[in-house]
């Protein structure tokens, strides 16, 4: 579900509701200390799950003394970000 490469954390999973939990945890677990950066490249259908899992990542990040960035992220998240007004909640890379 997510990769690390380098100081990237490549997502390999779709985003979408059946997979939010997974990808959740995942993220979590995949938290250092510093900045993180997860990159959606390989992502090929999301939902507005994806905006939740983005969120409880930044959540989590502040608990593992991280930053977080996210690359690539899927037109429709993004747009779905901007509906929702929480597009700048989002730190791009």
């Amino acid at each position: 579900m997510i990769e690390r490469d380098g100081g990237r954390l490549l997502v390999t999973a779709p985003l979408i509701m059946a997979n939010a939990r997974g990808l959740l945890d995942a993220g979590r677990a995949a938290l250092q200390p510093g900045e993180q950066v997860f990159d959606f490249a390989q992502v090929g259908e999301a939902d507005s799950s994806a905006l939740v899992v983005m969120l409880g990542w930044l959540r989590a990040a502040a608990t593992a003394r991280a930053s977080i960035r996210f690359l690539n992220i899927p037109v429709g998240v993004v747009s779905l970000a901007e509906l929702y007004g929480v597009s700048e909640l989002l730190p791009l890379a």
